[in-house]
């Protein structure tokens, strides 16, 4: 429900859809009829955000409960937002087209740490103080949740609370909290006090911290009687955690544009740099029957004809083979594609091959994670080069020729041995192609080899290594593309700068809240 002004301007913008809402299954209600409205602020553009699985379940989640309206909000491309600012229009969310002003609850989700600033600027965009202190009544609660929430302290000056871990049952419990407060006429202080109560919140302006004189944390004192320490929340069974029956469906192309099934939480691995891996134990698995029910009723109420198998690493699904038939029983006839994401290495095998090539044969990907054996055995990457190549075989002959892989590079004890290997492991896998005698004939092979650089993250293993400097990270940049020698291999990298702000903010403490620049006109 877009206001006139914001219309004004929507052909002077890419993507207009980006800012219009109405989409199939969005959700409108009476803004007079509920109690509590929610703003879901994704601090990256629409196409992204819109891709994420953990919105699209606390959304319908949120909205089942009559007396509650959740509603989405994006940040805005460049173009988009120097209009707002320029016609004086504040950051609004899709469904009613209500600023951020209107709304009890102004949640965002921390998926990564880069977007730490979009959420100062989507605040200040839509009119709302940017420092929690400065926000006294209770109303325009600021919280947030999500995998970057495990260490919460790079922004604790601008989020009234955090939601530590799986936010199901914990967010419900706090907006119930909410509504009895306000019913009271309780205090905002008030109500973040109780709320500091409810396992899995965390409330940084109830902690006081000193610091030592080499800037470590001296002491972290809780006050009000606040907890010492927070723990996390857990969804323990998967079969009767939430799952919504349909998504909104994008009127515009979005990065995963496709229904998303998720198969369990967790991971069995124990790769040392990984802070999924740790931070999403234990494992807890979905059923079969369950997973499939949710498949074919999302594909019916959205109209997609692809369904992702969402997890840390699919093939580590106990039950694999099975899911993949069941939902073959369905998916061939009314011609849906089953996708795999995450695969491991060691888990591609001819079942799975036969069962997900049935519709159509997308890329595949893998992480070997590193150019040598010593290198995946430093950060605990079980892969082996020959399972490797052998997994590449059969996917070559299963009909498929477009492979990617992703590596890491800066990991602690990695030698130019370990950057020269990522090159030629691309190199293998090209060889490989070409002596399958079941390949698709006519065609070339295509891979592709992507780096990241090591961010040292916390609650794993590698959380106090150091990190590369952006100089070292460059000159292995360029080492693997000057050892790459055929147009067969392609390679992407990431922008080492950027790697370098992303561990600031991942193992930062509060003292960064004074390091933010914003603006307040």
């Amino acid at each position: 429900m877009i206001n006139k002004e914001v219309e004004k301007i929507l052909l002077k913008v890419q993507k207009p859809g980006r800012y219009v809402g109405g989409e199939m299954n969005s959700v409108i209600k009476d803004k007079n009829k509920v109690n509590i409205r929610f703003a879901f602020c994704f601090p990256d553009v629409y196409e992204v955000g819109m891709s994420h699985l953990g919105m699209k379940i606390l959304y319908s989640l949120f909205n089942q409960k009559e007396d509650i309206w959740c509603e989405r909000v994006f940040a805005p491309w460049t173009d988009m937002e120097a209009l707002m600012r320029e016609k004086h229009i504040p950051l609004y969310a899709l469904e009613s087209g209500d600023p951020l002003t209107e709304f009890d609850f102004i949640g965002f989700t921390l998926q990564y740490e880069l977007s730490f600033t979009n959420i100062l600027n989507m605040l200040q965009l839509g009119g709302i103080p940017v420092k929690s202190c400065d926000r006294r009544e209770l109303k325009n609660i600021v919280c947030a949740g999500g995998p970057c929430a495990c260490n919460p302290e790079p922004i604790a000056d601008f989020i009234d609370l955090f939601f530590i871990g799986e936010g199901e049952e914990v967010d419900l419990e706090v907006m119930e909290l909410y509504r009895e407060c306000r019913k009271n006429g309780d205090s905002k202080h008030d109500f973040l006090i109780k709320a500091a109560q409810i396992k899995g919140v965390y409330v940084p302006s109830l902690y006081n911290v000193e610091y030592n004189e080499d800037f470590t944390v001296k002491s972290v004192t809780p006050t009000f009687n606040a907890p010492e320490k927070v723990e996390k929340r857990l969804m323990m069974d998967m079969d009767k955690s939430y799952y919504p029956e349909n998504f909104v469906v994008p009127m515009i192309e979005i990065i995963h544009d496709r229904a998303m099934e998720e198969i369990f939480r967790g991971c069995i691995r124990g790769c040392r740099f990984c802070q999924a891996g740790f931070l999403y134990r234990p494992v807890r698995e979905k059923s079969v029957d369950v997973i499939n029910r949710q498949c074919h009723m999302l594909c019916n109420n959205t109209g997609y004809d692809e369904v992702s198998l969402s997890s840390l690493s699919s093939s580590d699904y106990t039950q694999i083979t099975e899911l993949l038939t069941e939902l073959n029983g369905w998916a061939k006839n009314e011609k849906v594609s089953i996708s795999l994401p995450s695969l491991r290495v060691d888990g591609f095998s001819d079942e799975i091959i036969s069962r997900i090539k049935t519709v159509r044969k997308s890329g595949l990907t893998f992480a070997p994670e590193a150019g040598t054996q010593r290198m995946r055995d430093v950060i605990n990457k079980n892969v082996l080069e020959d399972e490797l190549m052998e997994t590449c075989s059969k996917a070559f002959n299963g009909g498929w020729n477009k492979v990617k892989l992703y590596f890491m590079i800066g990991l602690p004890t990695e030698t130019s041995e370990d950057i020269a290997g990522i090159a030629e492991l691309g190199q293998k896998v090209v060889n490989t192609f070409y002596k399958c005698e079941n390949r698709p004939k006519g065609k070339g092979v295509s891979v592709t080899l992507s780096t990241s650089s090591f961010v040292p993250k916390p609650f794993t293993p590698f959380q106090w290594e150091p990190q590369d400097t952006e100089a070292v990270l460059k000159e292995k940049q360029r080492t693997i593309k000057e050892s790459i020698k055929t147009k067969k291999i392609t390679y992407n990298y990431h922008d080492s700068s950027t790697s370098f702000l992303e561990a600031v903010f991942a193992r930062g403490d509060r003292r960064l809240c004074r390091g933010f620049k914003y603006k307040l006109s």
